[in-house]
């Protein structure tokens, strides 16, 4: 993990910088952004006086970079010691909280200017994640904030400081919400860099790096899961003692044929918004191969699942996934009804 932090205070010309910036690496490329445009640099955008940084081969602390993609740096990595219990961490609670002024500017790093979102659209992207660790633990964040390995938090170039994801570990299906206070990566095959408790509990830190998914939580998702939580809290009114709330939905059923077919199925994410699953729906459908049953967005237990099949068996849906991975360079899960 890399980054821009409190040492660059000794270097006058990224001054500006620091205030925006935390993280990154000598690579001025931003990680691949499948449905969000804002993610990407932009050549136009006005960047703060003072905030530009000059490339080179080793990073403004003096610090080689990093050998692989998603390896920390030889001063970095796990603490010394490390609390226990902390895969029972709870994921952060999304809460409405206001933008941000300073570190919601865009921003330059090694000559590519970044420009942070700052309304509410949707947000949903898949590329190699990554995390931070000892290195920086107890020093300034791009929010002001002190990083805090140990909490559910993240870096993200782009996404609005403060704000909250879903980060979905596309190898084993496990999932985290994380608190966006601090920026980064800055690095081509790098999407967002995690907190070490974040990276311990999507089985992130053994390969150093992880293919994900970054969701961000809108207002609308945030007020309909703080209404679940406030309404799981409440007595219920007949007995007015306090009683377990069901936290399993009814499955919506779709109007799809495909849906109630038996088979298997590919799957190419879950989600709480339906615009973001409509929005890979577009992204696969570009490259789609020819051939194979179109993605379709199956709502189930308040979420909006994207499938295509059925396919009769697990060897025909195996090598429709192969077909998919190689056009669009998207993976998917395999799902049986």
């Amino acid at each position: 993990m890399s980054g821009l932090r409190a040492r660059l205070l000794r270097l006058p010309t990224l001054a500006m910088a620091l205030a925006l910036v935390a993280c990154s690496t000598v690579d001025p490329r931003a990680g691949k952004s499948v449905l969000a445009p804002a993610s990407q640099a932009t050549t136009d955008a006005v960047a703060p006086p003072g905030s530009s940084a000059s490339p080179g081969a080793v990073l403004p602390s003096g610090r080689p970079p990093a050998k692989r993609p998603g390896g920390y740096y030889q001063d970095d990595g796990p603490a010394d010691m490390v609390p226990e219990g902390l895969r029972a961490t709870p994921d952060a609670e999304p809460k409405i909280e206001p933008i941000a002024k300073g570190p919601n500017r865009p921003y330059t790093v090694f000559d590519k200017t970044y420009v942070p979102i700052v309304d509410d659209r949707a947000f949903v992207q898949r590329g190699v994640g990554s995390w931070y660790g000892k290195k920086f633990h107890g020093q300034k964040t791009a929010s002001g904030e002190i990083y805090d390995m140990f909490k559910m938090t993240a870096a993200h170039p782009t996404l609005p400081i403060p704000s909250y994801a879903r980060v979905t570990n596309l190898t084993n299906g496990r999932k985290v919400i994380v608190r966006i206070n601090d920026r980064g990566p800055f690095h081509a095959l790098r999407v967002i860099d995690l907190s070490y408790t974040a990276a311990l509990k999507l089985d992130v830190l053994r390969g150093g790096s992880a293919e994900l998914e970054v969701e961000r939580l809108l207002a609308a998702e945030i007020l309909r899961m703080q209404a679940l939580r406030q309404s799981r809290r409440e007595p219920q009114a007949s007995s007015g003692t306090e009683a377990p709330v069901s936290r399993t939905a009814a499955p919506v059923k779709s109007a799809d044929p495909a849906v109630s077919s038996a088979g298997f199925y590919l799957q190419f994410g879950a989600y709480t918004l339906e615009q973001n699953a409509q929005g890979m729906r577009e992204y696969l459908v570009r490259n789609w191969p020819a051939g194979l049953p179109a993605p379709v967005i199956i709502p189930s237990q308040g979420m909006f699942r994207l499938h295509s099949g059925p396919f009769e068996s697990r060897e025909q849906a195996d090598d429709a996934a192969r077909q998919v991975r190689d056009t669009s360079a998207i993976r998917s899960t395999l799902v049986q009804r």
